[in-house]
């Protein structure tokens, strides 16, 4: 194919998968506990906003009802946990949810 040998095919399509899974975890390594680690949280206020940033200062995005699940990531900065899709809520008005091992 080319002139690349079929070894050499194998072994830029590894890098090339690798530099994806890269790329995608923010260009940080995967690690086995970073994969295996489950982090979701359910609404405890009435109405829950969604900022764009983790700060109270912060532009509303959305907002979530009580008991609404959202995936999460483990990351809190300023008393606000970051949800999977980049947005924030304050940790006063959630609570990991039971199968979560985040912290």
């Amino acid at each position: 194919m080319l002139g690349v040998p079929v070894r050499g095919m194998i072994v830029i399509g590894v890098l090339g998968i690798a530099g994806v899974m890269y790329v995608a975890n923010g260009g940080k390594q995967m690690t086995s506990e970073q994969g295996a680690q489950i982090c979701k949280i359910t609404v405890t206020a009435d109405v829950l906003n969604v900022r764009s940033g983790p700060g109270d200062m912060q532009p509303i995005v959305s907002t979530m009802p009580r008991d609404a699940v959202a995936d999460a990531q483990p990351r809190v900065e300023n008393g606000y946990r970051m949800l999977s899709d980049r947005r924030w809520v304050s940790t006063r008005f959630v609570a990991l949810t039971s199968d979560s091992t985040c912290k």
